[in-house]
């Protein structure tokens, strides 16, 4: 039976339970690292290589697609006609450990194998009050199907959600168009009205939450024809999508792209990302993915506060080399740090740490759901959110962590 352990700092689930003092729970010792993945900490990351550029400018674009759409915003697409609605069931399959808080796709989207997800924000990144104008709680979940990605708007109040094809806004002949964006989008983070998503090979990708656009109620728009997308013959396409929303900004690495694997050096492979509201200074957090036999992936943060910035370069304000191999999304609260580890088609990993100033504490792993990718601290709720990405074995969920908060 899966259960439920606490202790003074943080409470994870599928733990077994061991004889403790009376009324105090304790975890079993933490699974040991497998011998091909124990490893000597490399040296301290360069900073260097993690200084971030602006990207080129796409405001001619984005300012031309505001005079032809219709522009919508997060409450008017939660509140449009036409949400899925969210289905059931899906806490088995996936293998969600017990006493967590589960949101299921509907069947379509829980069984599919063309779109996969993979980063999970919330309104607790987004904001200190976690409420959205109109008083909502919208979380986001990105997906990627190999050539496009798209972004899906929770609504966990009203049960439902709602799809936004994300694309790459431009000039052609001197009309606004688009295309589709093919990259993992392994990770995002919702701060403000920005939408960060990482970018494996290039950095980070940035998206305004205030330009999100409606087609069907675009008098050139048409929410139809999968096979369109951009302007053709007059009409704007979303390959059957209502909703659209195009790229604003990018931050790419000075040092240039990232290369095929990991190397640990030069510009990191921008795996995932998170964002950590409990620092005395907000941050961007973004990590690797890597597998054994290669240098093991690295873990950095830059200050979001410069981030917002409209130019120039933004230098991280911490850097250090991750405690495994195989990660697919981290995230730190109060100076406790939680990462998902994937293990193929067995279920994922939670490792729990601290980072002191030698290194990283004892890592604790605890068995989770399949798949587990990003991870999300959702404040309010003392709550850290991830996604399981297999299909059939697909939900959205957050096990209690009360450090996360």
């Amino acid at each position: 039976m899966q259960r439920i352990v606490t202790n003074s700092r943080w409470c994870l689930a599928a733990v077994p339970l061991v004889a403790a003092a009376p009324g105090v729970a304790y975890a079993a010792p933490p699974r040991p690292a497998p011998a091909a993945e124990s490893a000597v900490e490399a040296a301290a990351p360069n900073p260097r290589d993690f200084d971030l550029r602006r990207g080129s400018d796409r405001g001619p674009a984005i300012r031309e697609l505001g005079r032809r759409l219709h522009r919508s915003s997060v409450g008017g697409l939660l509140a449009s006609s036409g949400q899925r609605r969210f289905g059931h069931g899906c806490a088995g399959p996936a293998a969600v450990p017990a006493r967590s808080l589960v949101y299921c796709f509907d069947r379509h989207d829980t069984d599919t194998d063309d779109w996969v997800p993979q980063g999970v924000s919330s309104v607790s990144d987004a904001v200190a009050g976690e409420r959205w104008t109109g008083g909502s709680r919208p979380m986001l979940v990105s997906w990627h199907n190999g050539g496009r990605i798209r972004l899906t708007v929770v609504d966990p109040d009203r049960r439902s959600y709602r799809h936004v094809l994300l694309v790459e806004p431009k000039l052609e002949g001197g009309k606004a168009t688009y295309s589709d964006i093919g990259i993992h989008a392994g990770g995002i983070a919702w701060y403000g009205n920005r939408l960060y998503v990482a970018d494996t090979r290039h950095g980070i990708r940035e998206f305004d939450l205030r330009q999100i656009y409606d087609l069907a109620r675009s008098r050139g728009g048409v929410a139809g024809h999968s096979e369109r997308v951009g302007l053709q013959s007059g009409k704007y396409y979303a390959h059957g999508f209502r909703f659209l929303m195009p790229q604003t900004g990018s931050w790419r690495f000075a040092r240039g792209n990232t290369g095929g694997k990991c190397r640990g050096t030069g510009p990191l492979r921008m795996s995932w990302v998170a964002v950590d509201r409990t620092a005395s200074r907000h941050v961007l957090i973004a990590g690797e993915y890597c597998r054994p036999g290669t240098p093991r992936g690295r873990v950095v943060t830059w200050p979001l506060s410069a981030l917002s910035r409209s130019s120039g370069t933004v230098r991280p304000d911490w850097g250090a080399t991750l405690p495994g191999y195989r990660i697919q999304g981290g995230v730190r609260a109060n100076g406790h740090w939680w990462f998902t580890q994937n293990r193929g088609k067995e279920r994922g990993l939670l490792l729990v740490t601290r980072r002191d100033g030698s290194g990283w504490d004892r890592v604790q792993r605890h068995t989770i759901s399949h798949g587990p990718e990003d991870l999300s601290c959702y404040r309010g709720q003392h709550r850290v959110w991830t996604v399981a990405e297999h299909a059939r074995k697909r939900a959205l969920w957050g096990f209690r962590a009360d450090a996360c908060g």
